[in-house]
């Protein structure tokens, strides 16, 4: 075993530097990252380019209820994760969930429990009819944790108390975490008042080297809030809960929130806090103060997003001729049935565009008829202290619904290739009239320094000690030779192809690579960069990611060569892991060190 291959401090590691023929300069970072698990891509601290990453932050988020801010939360939190940073979100709303039965505070709601349930055959609980539990028994579940409108009202003392309480419970909890570790600690509540957020920054002053942001969410689309409260009639407050009793309750809660809500402003200014507005998912954003390295990088990703319907398609080109021999890397051309793949995903594609703008028609045609019917019966809803005026006329929900159909045409969509021949020749057969055909260096496949070109079995022969190095830590490892890469790199090199694909508002489709399949889809559908090098993504794959307000829907299909066309098949099948047997140089080693990804994904074969 190579001395080399043995974890040193981190003092002592080798650094490699060069320029790749990807393009960039590689920043001086160890040959083995893995011994520093905070900070995974070292150009963020370490070497000649230093920042203040090595500080923490404390994101806290400010909004009414249904203005969107659990949808930037997660897509925030999905986002850094995948850059490296140790990320976690606290939500408010489950430990309150968790404070004690609504009927212990000033529940003018008790017919929400008793009445609001839907008609079932089975036992009803002692306390509120809930179906399921034994009559005899305590109060079920639901009880313990569902709090109505009347909680939220902000002339209830006790039910306020317990609020505050709880919110800075939550805080110290996050704090804790930050203390054991991490580095972005996300606090998903409301913080709608300016003494809870005055509470935080003076909680906050006590600790060193943590920085606090405000992101607010607000919006001013009627459309998106009655959107956005339909789905909270689904939130574990509402679970057994008639939809219409559901709704009224909810909308009853919002009204409590809109009486004691204010945004922030001056008086944080005074208190020279950082802190973003994000308003209409993105279309407007405000940003003061904006002055550390972590601060900056929420800012430019919430200021590309936006909530236009699309589709994220990513496959690898078709089967070229090192593909056939076995060799890894190289700019080889398609091979005879690599070509044949490349028809047929030109007529699919055309075919699934089609098909997705049917499906966005028939969608906003429901939501419109949905949100039409709720307007009518449920005038005033829309909070005033954001400028949004209820749809109270027929005119008007014309327009609404009109607005909502407009929103299916899609002006263009993009097909984006890297600058390889296998991929370029992909995507020949695509029509350009019809698709805006891009040539993206960043979606080069990774490059394998002194290994291109060779097989694994010519690696193993040649690079022993290499190849048994990638094999202990795939994610960290980077081939050898000047511009050798390992996925961190290839990470750092997609960063600006995340944030475009967050920006754009129509369907693309992405032919690339093995190793940028896994990266893309390891962001869009949040699997931990540990398991990220060993995902299964043969060739002749299709692996089409839909955004949707709580997280992406993934759909694939599969090229049947006999058929020559594709498949649907069960995605979460599809998505393998394979975990390589790898025994370490002794006994006493230490294993790869894990990703700073937060998130658990747990792959069904």
């Amino acid at each position: 075993m190579s001395e080399r291959l043995r974890r040193l401090p981190y003092e002592n590691l080798g650094t490699t530097e060069g320029s790749s023929p990807m393009g960039g300069v590689f920043f001086d970072t160890p040959r083995f990252a893995n011994s520093v698990p905070f900070f995974r891509f070292q150009r963020f601290g370490h070497g000649e380019v230093r920042t203040d990453s090595d500080h923490k932050l404390v994101v806290v988020m400010v909004g009414l209820p249904a203005r969107g801010k659990s949808y930037i939360v997660k897509k925030l939190k999905r986002y850094l994760s995948w850059l490296g940073f140790q990320t976690k979100i606290f939500n408010v709303g489950d430990r309150r969930r968790l404070a004690g039965s609504a009927d212990e505070y000033e529940t003018a709601g008790e017919d929400l429990q008793r009445v609001g349930r839907k008609d079932s055959g089975e036992a009803p609980c002692s306390g509120c009819s809930s179906p399921g539990a034994d009559a005899q028994t305590a109060e079920c579940a639901q009880c313990e944790t569902r709090h109505s409108s009347a909680f939220f009202d902000p002339d209830n003392k006790k039910a306020r108390q317990i609020r505050e309480q709880v919110a800075l419970e939550v805080f110290e909890d996050l704090l804790r975490w930050l203390q054991a570790g991490g580095q972005i600690a996300i606090h998903d509540a409301t913080n709608s008042t300016i003494e809870r957020r005055h509470a935080l920054i003076s909680r906050l002053k006590c600790e060193t080297d943590v920085n606090l942001m405000f992101v607010e969410s607000i919006c001013t689309d009627r459309d998106i809030i009655n959107r956005n409260i339909k789905l909270k009639t689904h939130s574990p407050d509402y679970v057994g809960i008639d939809p219409e009793v559901a709704e009224a309750d909810f909308r009853a809660r919002l009204r409590n929130y809109e009486r004691a809500y204010r945004s922030v402003g001056a008086a944080e200014e005074k208190l020279d806090v950082q802190y973003c507005k994000i308003i209409d998912v993105g279309k407007k954003v405000i940003a003061y103060n904006i002055q550390g390295f972590l601060e900056s990088q929420v800012v430019f990703y919430l200021m590309n997003m936006n909530l236009e319907p699309r589709v994220i398609y990513i496959t690898r080109h078709g089967e070229s001729e090192d593909n056939a021999a076995g060799r890894i890397g190289g700019d080889a051309s398609l091979s005879a049935n690599g070509s044949k793949y490349a028809r047929a995903l030109a007529r699919f594609i055309d075919r699934r565009r089609l098909e997705f703008a049917v499906e966005v028609e028939e969608y906003n045609r429901l939501v419109a008829q949905t949100i039409c019917s709720t307007a009518s019966s449920t005038p005033g809803t829309c909070s005033e202290a954001e400028g949004a005026v209820s749809p109270d006329s027929a005119a008007d929900a014309l327009r609404l619904e009109q607005s909502l159909l407009r929103r299916r045409v899609q002006p263009g969509f993009e097909v984006w290739t890297s600058m390889l021949k296998r991929t370029m020749e992909t995507a020949e057969f695509f029509d350009a009239q019809r698709y805006r055909i891009k040539n993206i260096r960043s979606l080069n496949e990774i490059y394998a320094g002194k290994c291109e070109g060779m097989t694994y079995q010519e690696i193993a022969q040649k690079f022993p000690d290499e190849f048994e190095a990638r094999q202990l830590d795939k994610f960290y490892y980077r081939y050898p030779g000047i511009g050798g890469e390992s996925y961190a790199d290839v990470v750092m090199r997609l960063q600006q192809v995340i944030v475009e694909l967050e920006r754009i508002r129509h369907s693309v489709l992405l032919v690339t690579h093995r190793a940028m399949a896994r990266t893309l889809l390891a962001y869009l559908m949040d699997i931990p960069t540990t398991h990220m090098p060993s995902m299964e993504l043969p060739l002749g794959y299709i692996y089409a990611c839909e955004p949707r307000p709580f997280g992406n829907f993934l759909r694939v299909w599969r090229y049947d060569p006999l058929r020559d066309d594709f498949v649907e098949i069960d995605a979460p099948s599809t998505l393998k892991i394979r975990y390589p047997q790898v025994s370490l140089p002794t006994a006493t080693s230490a294993p790869p060190l894990p990703s700073p990804a937060e998130t658990a994904y747990s792959a069904k074969n």
